[in-house]
């Protein structure tokens, strides 16, 4: 299929699609004549990494992992990474709940203080 038909399936702009494949993220397309003509394979990939950007992740951080074996993709590696960043996420929330709690006992605790009026 052409990039047309690929933005639409994906959301992605044709920019976005043309950047991601000119990154290595996405494995060059065959070219049929001067068009680039694009497998499902893309497809995945580029639902990947759109739904990876949604989350916030970079894509310098999404480049080493987009590795290609025999013409596709390692989806181990990306299921491995992608649990690494979801561990990273939770360490995140601990860290917040902590915070949460600091808070909460700074407050608690100015709620005791009298207060003072100049």
């Amino acid at each position: 299929m052409y990039i047309g038909k690929v933005a639409s399936l994906t959301g992605l702009s044709i920019k976005a699609i043309r950047l991601y494949e000119e990154k290595g993220l996405i494995a060059p397309p065959k070219r049929q004549g001067k068009y680039r003509v694009y497998e499902s394979s893309h497809i995945d990939a580029l639902h990947l990494i759109r739904e990876a950007r949604q989350l916030g992740i970079s894509l310098s951080r999404l480049q080493p992992v987009m590795q290609y074996r025999r013409g596709a993709l390692d989806w181990q590696g990306i299921r491995q990474f992608l649990l690494e960043i979801r561990g990273e996420m939770e360490a995140q929330i601990r860290q917040t709940q902590i915070r949460i709690q600091r808070l909460d006992a700074c407050c608690e605790e100015i709620g005791h203080c009298p207060l003072t009026l100049p």
